[in-house]
């Protein structure tokens, strides 16, 4: 974390991550002392401080992405999974290229969509990967901690995986076998004694998170992984009722739905949360809500899927915490912090939208124009993940918090002609151009720039591993 004085002056628009009139600052300027906000107003710059000109340039929380799948990043677009809903595209995509990915692949496909990340102005990435299987010749682990230590990124590693397959068979491929629950928990432990740092500071998290509760490991187990987690001071997390088969299965295998399963293995409460969650019960919402466990809200991917929209207007309403992910590439050809944020402000008015009712059916024509503003979408993205995570000090521009923070241009003609360039990064969508992104006080890119990119090469890198990857999986 920088020791130095830094002051971000004479910014156009502050927002700030925080709910209601504190939304917005008046700013204009904002001091970062030792990686912390240290004030914010009209302030006049002290000698030998360092100074970011953000005239014209609109001021965000940093994005915390709480759900990813970055070994996803190499297979954008595959063609067999292109058109399928979620459980015909897992087996057309993800499972069918697992055991194509080797240590170089899997590396090079961390890279790119940390760096995809980081240029649409995201610090925290907590990665659901689930690429394990038994006798793995090689650390996903460390390769996630490490590539995220070499752009300076704050990395939540949720650990998936599975000690139990969807389907019995005798003669899996190795990488579709599922782990040993022993040796699952003895990596877990492992994990948490090599990387996770509980300070605020921290760039190194570590998260308990079998693949999809449902099915990636028997009740009694889950339990037991629950109770792990919780003497080891981590959080909890996996998919959860991403699609009406998450009904269908929880009635069929257990005579329950499927929230009523996690409150029976004690997966609820304010350490967990859940991706997804399109497909609840009323009552479900409800438990949800009385429990303070959180969703991931990943609205491109569900769209792309087919899955529907998760209706977080009902979800807050009910107490739920609300953050905001990606999912994986597979599934979201835009995986970056800034797409999301503008799907979710479109759908969750179109989903209000198709709800309304004919006046003569007792409605109105009203629409759902009013569902989600601007402002609720930075404060889900921002500090929603944050609270999520357990950042206590992370997510939101206001004094005493860490300076993450990004900074947009606004210069692509996508965002000309705005009455109010507050919200163009979210309105727009697009990529806007990085004037700078602070992580703890750190300046991690400046003037669009990641120092020792070399975004050719990189290109150049992933057609090859794609064509390689594709090879492989025709054998």
């Amino acid at each position: 974390m920088s020791s130095d004085s830094l002051l971000i002056k004479n910014a156009h628009a502050i927002m700030t991550g925080l709910p209601g009139d504190a939304a917005r600052h008046a700013g204009p300027d904002i001091r970062v002392r030792n990686g912390v906000i240290e004030a914010m107003g009209s302030l006049t710059a002290l000698p030998d401080e360092r100074l970011i000109d953000a005239r014209d340039c609109v001021v965000y929380p940093a994005w915390v992405n709480t759900h990813h799948h970055l070994f996803q990043s190499l297979l954008k677009g595959e063609p067999q999974g292109l058109n399928k809903s979620l459980t015909a595209w897992l087996s057309a995509t993800p499972y069918r290229f697992r055991a194509t990915f080797d240590e170089s692949t899997f590396r090079l496909a961390v890279r790119i969509g940390l760096i995809e990340l980081l240029r649409s102005g995201c610090a925290t990435v907590a990665d659901h990967n689930y690429l394990y299987w038994p006798d793995m010749p090689f650390d996903a682990s460390d390769i996630l901690f490490s590539e995220g230590e070499a752009l300076g990124m704050r990395i939540v590693l949720c650990r998936g995986g599975a000690t139990q397959g969807r389907v019995i068979e005798k003669d899996l491929p190795q990488a579709l076998r599922p782990e040993n629950f022993d040796h699952y928990m003895a990596d877990m432990e492992r994990l948490v004694r090599r990387y996770h740092d509980p300070k605020p500071t921290s760039l190194r998290r570590v998260v308990m998170a079998p693949t999809t509760l449902l099915h990636s490991a028997p009740g009694a187990q889950l339990r037991e992984m629950a109770k792990l987690a919780r003497s080891l001071g981590i959080r909890l997390h996996s998919h959860l009722s991403e699609t009406v088969d998450y009904l269908d299965a929880a009635r069929a295998k257990f005579d329950m739905t499927p929230v009523q399963f996690c409150a029976e293995h004690d997966w609820l409460g304010d350490d967990v949360w859940f991706a997804h969650l399109v497909k609840l019960l009323p009552q479900e919402i409800a438990i949800l809500g009385q429990t303070r466990t959180g969703i991931a809200h990943c609205p491109q991917s569900n769209g792309r899927l087919g899955s529907g929209i998760a209706d977080l207007l009902a979800l807050e309403k009910a107490g739920v915490p609300v953050s905001l992910g990606v999912d994986g590439a597979a599934s979201n050809e835009a995986a970056d912090m800034q797409s999301e944020a503008h799907a979710a402000w479109l759908l969750q008015r179109a989903r209000k939208g198709m709800l309304a009712k004919p006046r003569y059916d007792g409605g109105s024509f009203e629409g759902g124009g009013d569902a989600a503003s601007i402002e609720d979408v930075v404060r889900w993205g921002s500090a929603g993940g944050a609270q999520i995570l357990g950042l206590q000090q992370s997510g939101t521009v206001q004094v005493g918090m860490l300076a993450d923070i990004a900074i947009y241009r606004l210069d692509d003609p996508r965002y000309f002609g705005l009455h109010d360039m507050a919200i163009g990064p979210v309105a727009c969508g697009g990529r806007a151009a990085l004037k700078a992104l602070m992580i703890n006080g750190r300046v991690i890119v400046e003037n669009d720039v990641i120092p020792g990119l070399d975004l050719d090469a990189m290109r150049h890198d992933a057609m090859s591993a794609v064509r390689t990857m594709q090879q492989r999986a025709a054998r």
